[in-house]
């Protein structure tokens, strides 16, 4: 999709739709709708006052301009209640919009900067989340379909904006936007792969082929070298499967000096629960386990195209955990990286097994910060539902940016405690830990489990189990992965950097 900024008059712009919008309860549009409403011979407003237009958020109106404007048709998009405008608002009203126009087969659509002024809302940061929120709208994840083809994709969009200071601010935040974007597509893209494609090799080739699109070092170690270098937890969770696992990582290092932050991303690249196998109902998902390794993938993707000021370093286990006559039991115990003992009570509590390891080796290559992003537990889907993320870690700096970082990013985080208490269900008669403290505030113990990796290196986890798939389609959004994480990632590395 090419993104532009036109520096003119909404009514002077040419489309195949403009996108305008109206708060909930305003009778008579103003601004820039306003303007519209004008062309149109004050069509819009006969709507409000018909009751077909009430700006309530999601609410989308198509009216067709028969030649009154040079766009073909305009989309008055609701906003909600104006009180409860946020930056989560234009995510939803322009998705809406978008969806709604590229259904009509529209393929070049123009837009105003939605709430460029409202609150902490600036041009820059409503351009940003304009371009995001179509890319995220327009996402089709009906990628091995054969017939019912999806609809043609928008190939243009227009931001538009009158004055030029502000426009000028809107380009800024425009290409960060579809960096952003693109980012978030290719993130979406992997984890709606299907686990017999993409198996933790092909996963080492896409981290391949990143690195050297951008000139950076990959590792990969595979099984016969986890194995010689004691990574007992990659190990053990993946030696049920003929797919062998791998830990990948990838480093970007544009500072001689400053901090080292890693960030790790769980990659289940499918989880059956192993021997304490799953329900049948539901796991085909298990392909999207790895949703935390894609989105590293991408933050890495859009730092490196923003150039971002930050040394970063990449690390995803990769496995599948499956049940074979090989598969790790209840009641083994495994030496990790770190050289603790854990356990094993549960082969379904895997994930943490895996980042153990990878916390162990992003420590040994000097991470002075880890941020982790899991699809961990379902108890974190018990606690915040489909909603919001759980955050937790051992940092208040580091959590405050993540929680910074996800406002910017119009995505939900919400922070559980990690009292010291919760490190009790954790313990084992036999061996150092074991890996499931159980039932009772199970997102937390798998938290405080990682914690026991991290001695005091600042680190902050993102439990992303309730998050990471759209289970059903939504106005703004199609049912599919959502690439959550990626935007925050993105703004927390903004934030390390100064922007």
């Amino acid at each position: 999709m090419q993104v532009s900024v036109l520096s003119r008059s909404v009514n002077e712009v040419e489309a195949d739709a403009l996108i305008v919008n109206l708060f909930e309860g305003v009778r008579q549009p103003g601004g820039a709708t306003g303007a519209v409403d004008a062309a149109l011979g004050g069509q819009i407003g006969r709507l409000i006052e018909a009751g077909e237009i009430r700006g309530k958020l999601n609410e989308v109106t198509i009216i067709h301009t028969d030649g009154r404007l040079p766009a073909a048709r305009v989309a008055v998009a609701g906003l909600g209640k104006q009180e409860e405008f946020n930056l989560e608002t234009i995510y939803k009203a322009v998705g809406c919009a978008a969806r709604s126009l590229q259904s009509r087969g529209c393929k070049k659509i123009a837009t105003i900067l939605h709430g460029a002024g409202a609150g902490n809302i600036d041009a820059e940061n409503s351009a940003q989340a304009v371009v995001e929120a179509v890319s995220i709208a327009t996402y089709d994840p009906g990628a091995y379909k054969t017939v019912e083809p999806a609809p043609a994709a928008i190939e243009e969009l227009l931001l538009v904006e009158r004055d030029a200071s502000r426009a000028a601010k809107a380009r800024r935040g425009a290409s960060v936007g579809k960096v952003v974007a693109d980012a978030l597509a290719s993130t979406r893209k992997l984890v709606n792969e299907p686990a017999n494609d993409l198996t933790p090799g092909r996963m080492a080739e896409e981290a391949r082929r990143l690195a050297n699109l951008h000139g950076l070092d990959v590792e990969v170690f595979e099984q016969p070298e986890l194995e010689r270098r004691g990574f007992g937890g990659i190990v053990a969770v993946g030696k049920g499967s003929e797919e062998t696992p791998v830990l990948i990582t990838i480093r970007y290092i544009p500072r001689r000096r400053g901090p080292l932050v890693a960030l790790v991303g769980k990659g289940m690249m499918f989880d059956s629960g192993g021997i304490s196998i799953k329900p049948s109902e539901g796991m085909e998902l298990m392909k999207g386990d790895m949703a935390g390794a894609a989105a590293v993938l991408g933050a890495i993707d859009a730092a490196c195209r923003l150039k971002l000021k930050v040394n970063l370093l990449a690390v995803m286990p990769c496995a599948e955990n499956l049940p074979s006559g090989r598969a790790a039991k209840p009641g083994d115990v495994i030496k990790t990286l770190s050289g603790k003992t854990v356990e094993i009570v549960n082969t379904d509590a895997e994930g943490r097994l895996i980042l153990a390891d990878a916390f162990t080796y992003a420590r040994s290559q000097g991470a002075t910060h880890i941020v982790d992003l899991a699809t961990l537990t379902g108890a974190c889907v018990v606690a915040l539902g489909n909603i919001t993320s759980g955050l937790m870690g051992n940092d208040e700096d580091l959590l405050e940016k993540l929680r910074s970082a996800a406002a910017r990013a119009g995505e939900r985080v919400w922070p559980l405690p990690l009292f010291p208490e919760y490190r009790e269900q954790n313990k084992s008669p036999i061996a150092d830990l074991k890996n499931s403290g159980g039932r009772p505030a199970g997102a937390i113990t798998a938290a405080a489990f990682l914690q026991e990796f991290v001695d005091n290196t600042p680190w902050a986890h993102l439990d992303v189990a309730g998050t990471y798939w759209n289970e059903k389609d939504v106005p703004y959004m199609a049912k599919g992965p959502t690439g959550v994480g990626v935007r925050t990632l993105v703004e927390f590395v903004r934030l390390m950097a100064g922007h």
